[in-house]
């Protein structure tokens, strides 16, 4: 399988990246975090601060499983203002690629790109106000084609179980819903 990239920015939702990364890991996906900053250290909104595995020139993206936002302000706008980033999230879009986001980088991140046209979405409540072209979704995940949004941190465990639903199938994220004893 494909590596799975969990982009970070300072001001990060960390309930959002790190479960994300957990879950994966949990299934078994190779997941790689990578820092958007000048260096591997990244402050969450929260205060909390992590060494990611590596920085956003050192990785190849080509045939990434998974391109992952999680939310959090500033971290949302963070990596809305990685311009080599949003190339990237453009690409892996228009080739069919796999592509997360959750809470406020659906609509901060990727509706700007435009990869979420015409597209079921949800993002964290509030956020969605004055974007257009999107179908905006109700409840804590909305699955369309390789485009998966999230709306919060209480979506966030819903959120990653989806991406390895997506990646490895309902057997498998049921079975690691049920070690963390959640329901899927």
């Amino acid at each position: 399988m494909n590596t799975t990239f969990v982009f970070l920015a300072d001001g990060f939702e960390e309930i959002e990246a790190l479960t994300c990364i957990d879950v994966l890991r949990r299934a078994g996906m190779p997941v790689t975090t990578v820092s958007i900053n000048p260096g591997l250290e990244v402050t969450g909104a929260h205060g909390v601060t992590v060494l990611a595995d590596s920085l956003f020139g050192d990785s190849d993206y080509e045939g990434a499983e998974w391109l992952v936002l999680p939310g959090g302000i500033p971290g949302a706008p963070n990596l809305a203002a990685c311009e080599p980033l949003c190339d990237l999230l453009t690409a892996q879009d228009e080739r069919g690629g796999k592509v997360a986001a959750i809470c406020a980088s659906p609509a901060v991140v990727l509706a700007p790109l435009g990869l979420l046209q015409d597209r079921r979405a949800v993002c964290y409540p509030g956020m969605e106000q004055g974007i257009e072209g999107v179908r905006w979704a109700e409840g804590p995940v909305a699955v369309d084609g390789n485009v998966v949004t999230g709306n919060g941190p209480a979506a966030a465990a819903p959120f990653a179980l989806a991406l390895v639903e997506q990646s490895m199938g309902r057997e498998t994220a049921a079975q690691v819903a049920a070690g963390m004893l959640l329901a899927l």
